[in-house]
């Protein structure tokens, strides 16, 4: 397909007047090179996935013999700690003139490299927000018995600066985890399954990242269209969850077989569609809804019955808004923190509707309004 491989993604307006990003494309050959073909700060986010520089020495076997399907590719092999150092400053030192002021990075390792970059982007002027542990719920094996199995790998989470400003969805994060916060160690199986990308039986990548990360990642620090950077793309996880999470963005690969895989793969994601993709916000930005104003848009008419999860109250919805139950009446928060006894009540999540099949919490009405007065 000539210099550029790539599929058809929707158009996006250029970074300057005078170079368009190459969207939707995958940059073949070396990763320093390709990103000197961008533009100063072009992008949002980089998810960097580098080579670990595993140092293995000879085949790895299973007990019963069998032969263990390790990372031996070229790619992942280094003369020395001193020419790691040197790639791995050259693409840092790339990923920090295409980031954007306000843009951040990601970069997966484990303990073979993680502490030699961190030392590295540290140097750059980066400022490390988080460092994350994946701890993975199917770990493979240490076989000879002679280490701890290795269960987790490190994701850093960098700013380009420790004044600098930077992007993060704390509220999308909370509702993902449950309502509590979103913790530091992240619990996620290795890929597998229809996921698992293979040729004739073979893993197509011996070390494909699972989709479940790269979509908490991106919906952790970025929004719609914006632009994703990988420079190690592999066979295209970070281009696939992009996609269907509605972000822009740009590859680069230098395997030609790992290129082709991941265009086939991006081509098969279907982006999901605007409602779906719309996510809670965080407290300081949402725009405040009294629910009054849930009243008066018809959204909750006057008469309407509420419950408690339990259903061991009953409150009905009166025209200015207030609600009554056993002889009380005021706002949604006074009656369930009267009702509870509780110093305080969050009416939004203690009240539900009846709806078909059962009972919905009545912060999704609000949600749904509020989708309705932004589009």
């Amino acid at each position: 397909m000539g210099v550029l491989e790539s599929i058809r993604v929707r158009p996006r307006a250029p970074a300057s007047a005078s170079v368009e990003l190459p969207l939707g494309q995958i940059l073949p050959g070396d990763c320093v090179a390709a990103m000197r073909a961008l533009p100063d700060a072009c992008v949002d986010l980089v998810f960097a996935d580098p080579p670990y520089y595993l140092q293995l020495g000879g085949d790895l076997a299973r007990p019963d013999g069998s032969h263990v399907d390790a990372v031996t590719d070229a790619w992942d092999r280094f003369a020395s700690f001193q020419s790691y150092d040197d790639f791995t400053r050259a693409w840092l030192t790339e990923v920090r003139r295409v980031l954007k002021p306000d843009g951040a990075l990601w970069v997966i390792g484990s303990y073979h490299n993680i502490f030699r970059v961190g030392a590295i982007l540290q140097d750059l002027g980066f400022w490390i927000l988080n460092d994350i542990v994946w701890r993975k719920t199917n770990p493979m094996p240490n076989f000879k018995g002679t280490r701890f199995t290795n269960a987790h790998e490190t994701l850093i989470w960098a700013s380009q600066g420790e004044k600098a400003k930077y992007h993060f969805n704390y509220r999308a994060m909370k509702t993902l985890n449950d309502e509590l916060q979103m913790r530091s160690d992240w619990v996620i199986p290795l890929c597998g399954g229809p996921e698992r990308l293979k040729d004739a039986g073979r893993k197509v990548h011996p070390t494909q990242k699972p989709e479940a990360l790269l979509y908490r990642v991106l919906l952790a620090t970025t929004e719609r269209g914006d632009v994703v950077l990988d420079p190690f793309f592999g066979t295209g996880t970070t281009g696939a969850v992009a996609r269907r999470l509605g972000r822009e963005w740009i590859g680069c690969e230098r395997e030609s077989a790992y290129r082709a895989a991941a265009l086939s793969r991006i081509a098969r994601e279907l982006p999901l569609d605007e409602s779906a993709l719309a996510t809670v916000k965080a407290g300081r930005a949402a725009p405040r809804v009294a629910f009054g104003a849930l009243v008066e848009a018809g959204l909750i008419p006057p008469g309407t019955a509420l419950f408690d999860r339990r259903r061991r109250w009953e409150a009905q919805v009166r025209a200015d808004g207030s609600v009554v139950c056993e002889g009380r009446a005021g706002s949604i928060h006074g009656i369930g923190k009267d009702l509870q006894g509780a110093p305080s009540c969050n009416g939004w999540t203690f009240w539900h509707l009846e709806r078909e099949g059962g009972l919905a919490v009545l912060d999704t009405v609000r949600q749904d309004y509020l989708l309705s007065i932004e589009e």
